[in-house]
């Protein structure tokens, strides 16, 4: 088990694991308090972004329809359209030896999709994290519960993995948006 993160707190990745170059991220989550008749397809997605919070073209949205950036520095799993199982519901796969120099920080964010056409919102969304892992070995190496109870958003900022110098960062965000994944891609420059 890793090391547990609250909302807002930063740590350290690359300086305290020396030779650490490669993360899984992985995201999960469960529904409850939704008697609806349509399945949580919750997203997970990355927006790899400059020092000015913009992403500097469309691949660098890394999401369901885009699952590889082209610097092969992010890999997306794949969508799962249930959340169904235990574990992680999508991981993101980040080689930060070759994450290009313009990148800042990579925003990882978690949306719902068809949100507004199925009612649907954080507040029916209940045990959502987010964990790091060493790829060579597995080894979780820190963890984000997003324990906050969000009523009427549709898209999260669960963290951010950011530059320090020749280092890379975590930061627990936990950051609601209303909008879903239109207002997050406006968020970070992309047109919609």
């Amino acid at each position: 088990m890793g090391i547990q993160l609250a909302k807002g707190q930063r740590i350290d990745l690359t300086k305290t694991n020396p030779g650490l170059t490669k993360v899984i991220i992985g995201l999960g989550w469960d529904t409850n308090k939704y008697q609806g008749r349509h399945d949580f397809d919750l997203d997970a997605s990355a927006f790899l972004v400059d020092a000015n919070n913009r992403c500097q073209n469309d691949h660098d949205f890394v999401f369901y329809n885009n699952l590889q950036h082209p610097s092969g520095g992010i890999v997306h799993s794949g969508d799962n359209r249930t959340g169904e199982g235990d574990g992680d519901d999508e991981q993101l796969v980040v080689d930060f030896t070759k994450i290009p120099s313009y990148v800042d920080r990579i925003g990882i964010t978690v949306t719902i999709h068809d949100a507004e056409l199925r009612q649907q919102n954080f507040g029916q969304v209940s045990n959502a994290f987010v964990r790091l892992l060493d790829n060579s070995n597995q080894q979780e190496l820190l963890r984000f519960d997003l324990g906050e109870d969000f009523s009427i958003e549709t898209a999260v900022v669960i963290c951010e993995l950011y530059r320090h110098g020749n280092d890379w960062k975590f930061n627990a965000i936990g950051s609601g948006f209303s909008g879903g994944l239109a207002a997050l891609c406006r968020n970070y420059g992309l047109q919609v």
